[in-house]
């Protein structure tokens, strides 16, 4: 085993120690290093094994929840979970990893202090490898996303995405221009999977709310608009059901566009394949996912895709020592009937892949044989705001009510830790008891304004 030593503490306790480093803390990082602080209990107390998770953020986002989170039905601190508290036998780092080579069992990452230390970015050493980085959003070269477009990944950018909502109601409500109390009651949404629908199901569903507490803005003044470049909306839950979806939104005023591209967005317009034109101050980029460029920056095998090559036992093909799964990996389904499928990124499978993975890490310390990773796709369930859904599972479709109370409970049942699930459980209780919070607190964006407003200084602008 490769051990270089360095004094900046990235070397095991002891020469025997065997290090186990995880890329990412996301569902796949955190639940295969709780995994493995079960599982290595023992040898770690002895300090012959040492688990490490590189991670950007010091909590893993429950990214279902976002959608409820924006809405304001979840406190966005019960959205997350924090490393430190679940894997407390694990070293967390916050940090970026910049590249890895396997040959040489060896990554460089920079972390918070970097900068100010100015020394360069950080190596440090491992027995065995978890890529779990995630993903990132897939964008396009189309003019005007960069500037104006907000994506719906982050836990930052669903309370952002709340409190923008409802500062354009407030600039609405405020304005004597037509055009910019109509541009900003235009919320254009850009791709039809769970993200977005979601997202514009229970945003929607909020400003509605909201819209009644305002004295010159009704819920029929508010255009919300689905943009999706393919024929169909949430492929997961089955054509029947993404038909239904389609209607339910229509019914609401929603307008869902089929078949149609976002082509611009330069001068807060949004203009469509279709020749439609919308001035709006809402852009919400939901149009897939793409690799984390740490693959790339790698000795890795990567598939056309540009994700990791798999195997079933969920170690990289032709790599010893490597392993992946969740958006980094291409796995197969052993499941499947047609060969050469793949498992389908999702977090479904992630939190089940990352309990197969740290078992055969431990198995491999062990001796042990391998297990495959299977699972029969038991079904999908979507939220489109309150007491509103849909859901396609064990073969049954569902929608209205059952299928959103179904679609509570079984993200209630996979929110990691019961503190979590505690607290969440409790936030649903007491917002069926009292009437929703409608309060924008952008000014968290921008905690130094005022003071610095006070000491002479200028107000930021407003991304918005």
């Amino acid at each position: 085993m490769v051990k270089a030593a360095n004094s900046r503490g990235t070397t095991p306790a002891s020469p025997d120690c065997v290090r186990v480093l995880v890329v990412g803390g996301g569902y796949v990082g955190m639940y295969t290093a709780l995994r493995l602080q079960r599982k290595l209990k023992a040898q770690l107390k002895r300090g012959e094994a040492e688990i490490v998770v590189i991670t950007p953020e010091p909590y893993m986002t429950y990214q279902p929840f976002l959608p409820e989170a924006a809405a304001g039905n979840i406190s966005p601190r019960h959205v997350v979970v924090p490393l430190r508290r679940v894997l407390d036998h694990c070293r967390i780092i916050i940090g970026e990893v910049d590249s890895i080579d396997h040959a040489k069992r060896t990554a460089t990452f920079t972390t918070l202090a970097t900068e100010e230390e100015g020394t360069g970015p950080v190596g440090i050493t491992y027995d065995e490898l978890v890529l779990a980085p995630g993903s990132i959003s897939r964008t396009l070269p189309i003019p005007g996303l960069a500037e104006y477009a907000i994506g719906f990944k982050t836990v930052e950018e669903a309370i952002g995405l709340r409190n923008h909502v409802l500062e354009q109601m407030d600039i609405a409500s405020s304005t004597r221009d037509p055009a910019i109390r109509d541009a900003a009651l235009t919320f254009v949404f850009v791709g039809g999977g769970y993200a977005g629908v979601e997202a514009l199901g229970e945003l929607e569903d909020m400003a509605r709310y909201a819209a009644r507490y305002y004295h010159n803005i009704k819920a029929e003044d508010m255009k919300w608009i689905l943009v999706e470049a393919s024929g169909r909306i949430l492929p997961e839950v089955g054509e029947e059901m993404g038909k239904y979806t389609v209607r339910e939104l229509r019914r609401r005023n929603i307008d869902v566009r089929l078949e149609t591209r976002l082509d611009s967005c330069e001068d807060r317009v949004a203009v469509l394949s279709d020749g439609a034109r919308f001035p709006t101050r809402t852009v919400v980029w939901t149009a897939g996912v793409k690799p984390h460029p740490v693959l790339a920056a790698s000795d890795l095998p990567l598939n056309e895709r540009g994700r990791l090559k798999c195997t079933a036992q969920l170690s990289v093909d032709g790599a010893p020592h490597a392993w992946a799964a969740g958006d980094a990996a291409a796995v197969p389904d052993v499941t499947a009937d047609e060969p050469g499928k793949e498992c389908a990124p999702n977090a479904q499978h992630a939190v089940r892949q990352a309990k197969v993975l740290g078992d055969n890490i431990v198995a491999t310390l062990r001796e042990q044989p391998l297990q495959e990773y299977r699972h029969k796709y038991v079904g999908s369930v979507a939220s489109l705001g309150l007491h509103k859904g849909v859901a396609h599972v064990y073969g049954r479709k569902l929608k209205g009510y059952c299928a959103w109370f179904m679609h509570r409970v079984y993200h209630l049942s996979r929110v990691p830790t019961v503190n979590r699930k505690s607290r969440v459980l409790a936030e649903w209780t007491l917002s069926g008891l009292f009437k929703r919070e409608i309060v924008s607190l952008g000014s968290l964006e921008h905690p130094r304004a005022e003071f610095e407003l006070a000491a002479g200084g200028e107000r930021p602008k407003e991304s918005s």
